[in-house]
């Protein structure tokens, strides 16, 4: 067994890794866009070409929809892959739409084009529910039965894999995903039905299996829309993210009250406070939060007379998915419902669709004397409806920009996020912008897991790890973490994954 990594070691996307059963089959772990400074030095073709063999690559594994997870699947199709495609049942609906957005923005608005990507993508994909095994395809090998055949079984990989999805918290339909390896009993050669024959009609060698868990993006704890991850009963080997690996949110409470703070200071002047935020995940928890403050403000007009504005057409379709699939969020939200009460759906809130709409409203917060908060994407200013807004409104006084996710390394978001309060500047799309708008960050909302959670999510595992490879996290984080597991369980290797 061996894992090699493409990608979300030397940062936080690119996630893709890739589990080598036995010489002759693997399994990809995601496959996602490399976003910010890893991007650096790289043609666009070279950030989204798939550079590494498929040839034995028997299924791809998505543990979410997040663009850095799932962003390069169209040219894994377009070099040829045509095999299973699994993920749960919530993220396989939630899919294509990534999918076709991905291939508007960054390749073509040929529809007959997308199309085709879009359907040959619903071809493969596999839903599967939480907690239910599914056989992985292994292509099978020649087993050598004479003595010592335990040695000589570990030495070419393993004859049988499983996997299972559990909640990861993350974002809606989000998981973890654990992938057992096995050989079959009795200790002979395999006839030429067993080989053929995909299911477990064979006993399993339960002394001589191992059991991998990759992490996906674990949530924060917490999180009101959906539930917080479980920790497995077992993992020999776990590779585990670490983007707040050396940091600790504030609790719910805190970032609440900071939220409603920063909005009431943020419109006092009638301003317009812009709130960049990834379409999946964020946009709906920050929704949830803003109608349980209007609702609790009843009697504050200040509140009453705030506009909520989503410009987001992809946003707008993942909050109805939300509600679709709301047997999924938690006891917390699901109460709300019961009071009649809409958290993702409330008066005051406004959703644009169209890009003519989208300029619209821009420029009729340039003109008005109104507060509003406006929630659009990229969440790292990258792209997407924001840049549009920052390019318009950064450069004024009145204006305040809060920042509730994780900003990588060489993105505007980051760039703004670290010279803003400073009094510098900012380049997007070529010119430059003085930053004059109030710069806010809320760490709290999110949708990572921090230390605290990370370092819980390890010490819930029963049967610890042999192994863990940390990934997915800027070099500090990576350290850090690293630091304190190795201090928490001194007899477990503890290894940064490389490429």
């Amino acid at each position: 067994m061996r894992i090699i990594h493409h990608g979300a070691v030397n940062g936080v996307t690119g996630s893709c890794h890739q589990l080598d059963i036995n010489p002759n089959s693997s399994i990809l772990i995601d496959c996602g866009l490399f976003q910010g400074a890893e991007t650096e030095g790289k043609t666009s073709v070279e950030q989204l070409e798939i550079t590494f063999d498929i040839t034995h690559i028997t299924a791809l594994i998505v543990t979410h929809c997040h663009i850095d997870h799932v962003g390069r699947i169209p040219y894994l199709l377009a070099a040829g892959f045509n095999k299973p495609i699994y993920a749960t049942t919530a993220t396989a609906a939630l899919l294509p739409l990534v999918i076709e957005d991905a291939l508007k923005v960054g390749v073509t608005r040929n529809k007959r084009l997308i199309d085709l990507y879009i359907k040959r993508l619903k071809v493969l994909l596999q839903p599967i529910d939480y907690k239910q095994w599914f056989n992985l395809e292994v292509n099978h090998i020649e087993v050598d039965t004479g003595s010592n055949t335990e040695t000589k079984n570990n030495s070419i990989g393993y004859q049988r894999a499983k996997a299972r999805f559990n909640v990861a918290g993350h974002i809606l339909g989000s998981a973890y995903v654990e992938i057992e390896l096995s050989h079959p009993l009795p200790a002979v050669k395999p006839t030429q039905t067993q080989l053929q024959n995909k299911s477990d009609t064979a006993p399993i060698d339960k002394d001589n299996s191992h059991l991998v868990v990759f992490s996906g993006d674990l949530g924060a704890s917490d999180t009101p829309l959906l539930l917080s991850p479980q920790s497995p009963k077992r993992a020999d080997t776990l590779v585990i993210e670490s983007t707040y690996g050396d940091k600790n949110h504030h609790n719910r409470k805190h970032r609440a009250d900071s939220l409603r703070r920063i909005i009431e200071k943020a419109v006092s002047d009638n301003g317009v406070l812009l709130i960049p935020a990834f379409s999946i995940g964020r946009t709906q928890e920050l929704l949830y939060e803003l109608e349980k403050i209007i609702f609790e403000q009843q009697q504050n007009p200040m509140w009453q007379s705030i506009d909520v504005i989503v410009d987001s057409p992809m946003a707008a379709n993942f909050t109805e998915k939300y509600i679709q699939y709301k047997s999924l969020w938690d006891k917390e939200a699901k109460a709300v419902l019961k009071q009649q009460r809409h958290p993702l759906d409330f008066s005051q809130l406004y959703t644009i669709d169209s890009h003519q709409d989208h300029l619209a409203v821009i420029n009729y917060l340039a003109s008005r004397k109104k507060p509003a908060v406006v929630i659009a994407a990229s969440g790292m200013c990258t792209g997407g409806r924001i840049v549009n807004y920052l390019q318009r409104f950064l450069a004024e006084p009145t204006t305040d920009i809060l920042f509730v996710g994780y900003q990588a390394q060489g993105s505007a978001g980051r760039d703004i996020q670290t010279y803003g309060p400073k009094g510098g500047y900012v380049y997007i799309d070529g010119e430059r912008i003085d930053i004059k708008a109030g710069v806010h960050t809320i760490s709290g909302y999110s949708a990572h897991a921090d230390q605290q959670d990370l370092i819980n999510f390890v010490e819930g595992i029963q049967n610890k790890p042999k192994h863990i490879r940390i990934v997915h996290g800027d070099t500090s984080a990576k350290a850090k973490l690293a630091e304190v597991y190795q201090r928490l369980l001194p007899n477990v290797a503890i290894e940064i994954g490389t490429n």
